[in-house]
């Protein structure tokens, strides 16, 4: 008969003095729950303090996603409901995130005593190399709706060798003209600044259905404790320089840019001014219909396909399973070869300019995908 051996079974992760597996449960799962409400940091700059929140762990040769929000909005209220569906999570599983708070922005944050002197949007971009070199990051793929797609339109001019892809959402890169200035003073004469604010973020088609959305946003930014700092961005932001792009010049973005608007949204002739002016070999336009001005909160699913697709362009994810828009770019390419009548708006996802094109299509190549 063998002899017995005795054998001493270690437990891989062992409880601490005093814990039972129910409570070494609950610790794991405040854990995860820690690290899914992500680090926030805070850094000075020559231009004052900036917050920021990073979620996940740095991927080797991979570049952080780097988010900036618009004007009236924070990085939660902003890119939450993006960033939180269903088929992002194959995106974030392969990036590390980096969201920012402009400064007097983020939740809790101070009223900034009278007199205080906001930076304007230049120097809002001139604070992302202290962010980057706090956190040791090398190249990032940018993120920005409004105000935040300015940003960091113009931080990729001042260092293009750090900025892999640019997702511009609602860009206006254009300063404001005299006939705007005269209807911007003219409304401020008649409106508050959250209602200017509102009329900045959503169409008036959106304002008018007063949808759950609208007031959700109504309320967050009517009832802001920090409304002061929010007027001080507004005001920034209608103070920016003309970011001058040219096509075929020497001011223009060198790295993928994908440009995203919503049907009828109030930008929308800003965003298709801009996708004229920049490289159409490295430019792809998404104009969404059925999205309103806020394409990232109102129709999150089609722009998740739509930023995996862009990513697959830069060489990115190249296994990643493409779903709605893979097969709606196929029966809308077979189509547009047959069909050159009109087409039903509300069908229609995203329609390229006459020289916009998809990373991953020939260049100059228009493209209408339909869902």
């Amino acid at each position: 008969m063998a002899e017995l051996q005795e054998v001493q079974i270690t437990e891989e992760k062992p409880l601490l003095p005093g814990q039972t597996p129910e409570t070494a449960k609950e610790a794991e799962l405040a854990a995860r729950i820690l690290l899914d409400q992500g680090q926030t940091h805070s850094v000075e700059t020559p231009y004052g303090s900036v917050t920021f929140t990073v979620y996940g762990t740095p991927k080797p040769k991979r570049p952080a996603i780097f988010t900036y929000h618009d004007v009236g909005l924070n990085y939660k209220s902003c890119f939450q409901p993006l960033f939180r569906f269903g088929d992002m999570q194959e995106i974030i599983q392969n990036f590390v995130r980096v969201h920012v708070d402009a400064p007097g922005m983020e939740e809790g944050a101070p009223v900034f005593p009278l007199g205080y002197q906001y930076p304007s949007l230049d120097q809002l971009a001139d604070m992302i190399p202290c962010i980057l070199q706090y956190l040791n990051f090398s190249t990032i793929i940018g993120v920005g709706v409004g105000a935040g797609a300015y940003i960091l339109s113009r931080y990729a001019l001042n260092h293009p060798d750090t900025v892999e892809g640019l997702v511009l959402i609602n860009i206006d890169p254009n300063a404001k003209g005299w006939m705007d200035w005269a209807a911007h003073k003219l409304t401020g004469l008649t409106s508050s600044i959250p209602d200017m604010i509102l009329g900045h973020l959503f169409s008036q088609e959106e304002l008018s259905g007063n949808s759950e959305l609208i007031q959700k946003y109504r309320g967050i930014i009517q009832h802001a404790p920090n409304l002061e700092n929010i007027e001080l961005y507004w005001n920034s932001y209608n103070n920016r320089r003309d970011l001058n792009f040219e096509r075929g010049g020497e001011t223009t973005l060198k790295c993928p840019v994908m440009l995203v608007v919503g049907d009828q949204a109030p930008h929308e002739d800003a965003v298709v001014e801009c996708n004229s002016k920049l490289d159409p070999t490295q430019t792809s336009f998404l104009k969404m219909a059925d999205s309103g001005g806020q394409p990232q909160l109102t129709q999150p699913g089609k722009l998740t396909e739509a930023f995996k697709y862009f990513l697959q362009g830069m060489g990115y994810m190249a296994s990643s399973c493409m779903t709605r828009l893979s097969r709606s770019r196929t029966a809308s390419l077979t189509s547009a070869a047959s069909i050159d009548g009109s087409r039903s708006r509300s069908r229609t996802l995203s329609q390229s300019s006459e020289s916009g094109t998809l990373p991953s299509g020939p260049p100059g190549h228009t493209m209408e995908v339909s869902c």
